[in-house]
């Protein structure tokens, strides 16, 4: 007898971002935590600005206002940290 759980996409329900990681507690009960300089945006932000947060997409992805910063928990469960832009000159 084969058993098949439905496959279900990775949610954030709430976030903590503290002076060294970006932690996210996951619907199912997970927790992933990646380093903040991943987020070279978040790591020059201020706490303040760190702390404004919201989630967007049912919870796929993190929307930082002040700073223009988006997360997705799949860049996050991946690996895939925010590159720098290449200045222009």
């Amino acid at each position: 007898m084969n058993i098949v759980a439905p496959v279900v996409a990775p949610r954030i329900a709430d976030l903590r971002v503290t002076e060294s990681e970006i932690t996210a507690y996951l619907v199912d009960g997970r927790t992933v935590s990646v380093p903040l300089a991943w987020s070279w945006r978040l790591s020059e932000a201020t706490p303040v600005q760190r702390d404004h947060w919201k989630l967007i997409g049912d919870g796929v992805c993190v929307h930082w206002p002040d700073v223009d910063e988006d997360i997705s928990i799949e860049g996050m469960l991946h690996g895939t940290p925010a590159l720098r832009p290449m200045a222009v000159l």
